[in-house]
């Protein structure tokens, strides 16, 4: 008896964590585009959607704006809750809802019905993506845990682009005369399936020692981001009311707050939403600090290309998504090559990627100054391409640096930090250089309001290069 016992508890404790394969992969990389897919794929859609529902500038804007928010805001509590109750779980959910919420939206009978649907499925991303990272750091290591991390990044920067041009041809395709409706139903077999293979490839995993919900700190810090994105969506299609500036002038008093009680938390030892003892980690700080220049300049320029692209160039749906597609290939292929690179030059690779982005888009602002209105797919391919392969040679790399030092423990919490960050820049993105270039254009025309945000967002990339200059040379 004593033996068997013995043996067992051998057989218990060498029992090896759960692993990810390559279906599994395959399936939380499925979950990781949907979300980021459709923060874009609306962008082409927007001025039908108009049409359609008779909705204004500032009903639509809400469209995307309600989105980005509800995504951004519970990133953090949707990794806790994976880390509690079990990541495969909360990925499962937050499937079926971003499915049933998706159905929501291409069925809604007017705008602000779509608007209160994209809020509902920006919170059942929030539920899904943060498991994904949590899910590959705590079943894969070594060797596979890094090319899982880096087709992470190449899934991340191509759903970004791909999004943008699979709107475009939903919308001129009218499958069934849906229109741009079908943006949005597109997503529910994609879910259904997404669901399927989860139940059958996905390990369930949680953390040991499972943290509880920090109210105050979840509130807080809704409380932060609300104030600061919401009126920076808004206020230009609302002309700047005084609650705008309210809002504004609060949010560094609610960021102060949150920072203070999270503090105070870590000291006691009670478990915080956002441990400030993470922010000790100097991967993570360093990574975090390039990621919001980055995606403030990715989401920004991708917005404004759309619009001008369609209400300035004259293109169609499909002209204005597939002008895109030499980024989008570029991407792909340079993020292939993106282990082999780090393996042999560090994080040098990321400065090297900032160059060449900024090469690619000082391209673009040339074309568009020189061959403005007639630019397309064959004058935007040079700077595009260029421009795609810098990104794919920062995006994939930074996600790696930033959680490479989590312990595995805390991995659903470093996932959602590193996602509510990467979420509220690019909700940013859309509200500071959107803002910029929707504001110039009445008085300077839209080639040159296109023109004087891409020099803005070469800025942006000067500033990611620089600080690219601080980071570890090797990645953990």
């Amino acid at each position: 008896m004593t033996t068997r016992t013995l043996s067992s508890r051998t057989v218990r404790t060498a029992v090896a964590p759960p692993a990810l394969g390559g279906p599994g992969l395959f399936t939380v990389l499925l979950g990781a585009a949907l979300p980021l897919i459709d923060f874009f794929i609306v962008n082409v859609a927007l001025p039908t959607m108009g049409k359609d529902l008779h909705a204004s500038e500032a009903v639509l804007e809400l469209v995307v704006a309600g989105y980005g928010v509800a995504y951004a805001v519970l990133l953090v509590l949707g990794g806790r809750l994976g880390d509690l109750f079990g990541r495969r779980r909360l990925f499962l959910g937050g499937m079926a809802a971003f499915g049933l919420t998706s159905l929501a939206c291409g069925l809604a009978p007017d705008a602000w019905s779509l608007v209160g649907a994209r809020v509902a499925q920006g919170a059942a991303a929030a539920a899904m993506l943060p498991q994904v990272l949590a899910t590959i750091q705590a079943a894969t290591e070594g060797r596979r845990r890094a090319r899982a991390m880096g087709l992470y990044g190449a899934t991340a920067g191509l759903s970004m682009v791909a999004g943008q041009i699979l709107g475009g041809v939903l919308v001129a395709a009218d499958v069934w005369g849906t229109g741009w409706r079908s943006v949005f139903l597109v997503n529910v077999p994609v879910a259904l399936a997404g669901l399927v293979l989860a139940v059958r490839a996905v390990p369930e995993t949680r953390s040991q020692h499972p943290e509880p919900v920090d109210g105050p700190g979840t509130v807080l810090l809704a409380a932060s981001l609300l104030t600061l994105l919401v009126p920076l969506t808004e206020g230009r299609a609302a002309h700047w009311p005084l609650w705008t500036w309210l809002s504004l002038a609060a949010f560094p008093l609610v960021a102060a707050g949150f920072y203070a009680v999270e503090r105070r938390a870590d000291r006691q030892g009670r478990t915080p939403l956002v441990p400030p003892s993470l922010f000790r980690l100097l991967s993570l700080r360093r990574g975090l600090a390039l990621i919001v220049p980055f995606s403030v300049g990715f989401s920004g320029f991708m917005f404004v290309i759309a619009v001008a692209l369609q209400q300035g160039a004259g293109l169609g749906p499909v002209p204005a998504g597939l002008a895109l597609a030499p980024m989008a290939v570029a991407f792909f292929l340079v993020s292939l090559a993106g282990p082999r690179l780090v393996a042999r030059y560090g994080t040098r690779v990321v400065t090297a990627g900032a160059v060449v982005q900024l090469a690619g888009v000082g391209l673009l602002a040339l074309t568009v100054r020189e061959s403005w209105p007639q630019v397309g797919f064959t004058e935007l391919l040079p700077g595009a391409a260029v421009a795609g392969a810098g990104q794919a040679m920062q995006l994939p790399v930074i996600f790696r640096i930033i959680l490479s030092e989590v312990p595995a423990a805390r991995a659903g919490v470093g996932s959602g930090v590193m996602v509510t960050a990467q979420q509220s820049s690019l909700a940013l993105g859309v509200a500071t250089l959107g803002t910029l270039f929707l504001s110039l254009v009445p008085g300077l025309g839209m080639r040159d309001a296109l023109v004087i945000t891409l020099l803005v967002q070469l800025a942006g990339i000067v500033l990611t290069g620089l600080l690219s200059l601080r980071l570890p040379r090797t990645i953990g």
